[in-house]
């Protein structure tokens, strides 16, 4: 019978993103951990491994394909309203005790997570990109697992999908490298990245190392990718209000434009004890935001019940321009220029070149498509 991990390794080709070392090793560059892998070996993320001195890299399969509101990313200054197809492979190069994805992410490290292998389905770049176009699609995005382990898999979706004039985006943990980003930045608009914590120790206890996430959130704005930022607040473990002021102080540094959303935690995976993150408390870390001189702050995951943190407000004249309740709009006040239409200040952002066809009320629902 052949294992998950047999199966994965036949699903692989030769990567782009390493070195080669003397005795055969390898010096990975996809993520922070910057792995060396010797003969035979794998990386922390498991899903890259050195065969005789090259490093193998996953290839030619999906285990999650969805059209989501790109809201649901989030991205709310990235073509509001439109739909991203979003796919994701397995493995992951961090271990998060409350990861809402565990069963794609913690492959190889958790073996309850072996029964995703049922989702594996093999498809080309060609195909996802004609799924994207039949789905309407105007963004793709790489999300569920970690997409920095699977860097070339993506960039060869990507590299399609401009052609077509799609926008492509990643969903990170940030744990990144100068060289994937680098690599990555010729093909993708966007760039989530999830910074956990304000605490190197935490972050460790997640599997990585903080300063290589703000590291990389700086790098990719100076990069001139479109940067947001995402903040699960986790009662008790980075909620007080100095560790949020400090977030939202780093983020300001880098620039006070990079909207930072603040999102509620419930219990999942192993970590199960602490209780859901309260209104109260998210309006307060977006508060926090604010006084910390963000333009653009929002609260997520508690739609209807924090008030103006889901709208878009021009920092000028304090306009919504954008109104929100989940992940559907309802109204749009930017025009082609990607200005306020009040009073015309710059509202930063990647916008439609067209804002009549900006949807509004759609139902935000995500479409499942179908290998």
């Amino acid at each position: 019978m052949t294992t998950l991990a047999e199966e994965l390794d036949q699903l692989t080709r030769e990567g782009e993103l390493y070195e080669s070392l003397p005795d055969g090793a390898v010096r990975c560059y996809a993520c922070g951990h910057r792995c060396l892998i010797r003969e035979g070996r794998r990386g922390i993320c498991q899903v890259r491994f050195n065969h005789q001195g090259n490093l193998m890299v996953p290839w030619g399969y999906v285990a999650a394909l969805q059209a989501d509101p790109i809201e649901k990313k989030p991205f709310f200054h990235l073509l509001p309203s439109s739909s991203a197809l979003t796919f994701g492979m397995l493995g992951c190069d961090f271990h998060c005790s409350y990861c809402q994805n565990w069963l794609s992410s913690q492959v190889m490290r958790d073996t309850a997570s072996d029964i995703s292998a049922k989702y594996i389905r093999r498809v080309s770049p060609q195909g996802l990109v004609d799924f994207a176009l039949r789905s309407g699609a105007k963004v793709v995005a790489s999300s569920y697992n970690e997409p920095l382990i699977t860097t070339e898999w993506a960039v060869e979706i990507f590299k399609l999908a401009q052609t077509k004039g799609l926008k492509c985006v990643y969903i990170s943990n940030g744990n990144a490298t100068p060289e994937v980003i680098d690599y990555l930045r010729p093909h993708i608009a966007g760039f989530k990245v999830d910074l956990k914590t304000m605490q190197d120790r935490q972050y460790r206890k997640l599997g990585g190392v903080l300063n290589h996430v703000l590291d990389s959130i700086q790098l990719a704005h100076k990069s001139g990718l479109w940067v947001e930022v995402v903040t699960l607040v986790v009662p008790g473990f980075n909620d007080t209000t100095e560790e949020l002021m400090d977030t939202a102080r780093f983020i300001a540094s880098v620039s006070v434009d990079i909207p930072w959303h603040v999102t509620a935690f419930h219990p999942d995976y192993k970590m199960t004890d602490p209780p859901p993150t309260s209104v109260k408390t998210l309006i307060r870390a977006a508060e926090i935001g604010q006084e910390a001189g963000l333009h653009y702050v929002y609260a997520g995951n508690l739609p209807g019940r924090v008030g103006e943190y889901e709208n878009t407000v021009c920092p000028n004249c304090y306009t919504p321009v954008i109104e929100r309740s989940g992940y559907s709009i309802f109204a749009y006040r930017i025009n082609e220029q990607g200005e306020c239409s009040n009073c015309g200040s710059r509202i930063a952002g990647v916008w439609a070149d067209n804002p009549e066809t900006v949807e509004l009320g759609g139902s935000g629902f995500p479409r499942f498509i179908g290998l």
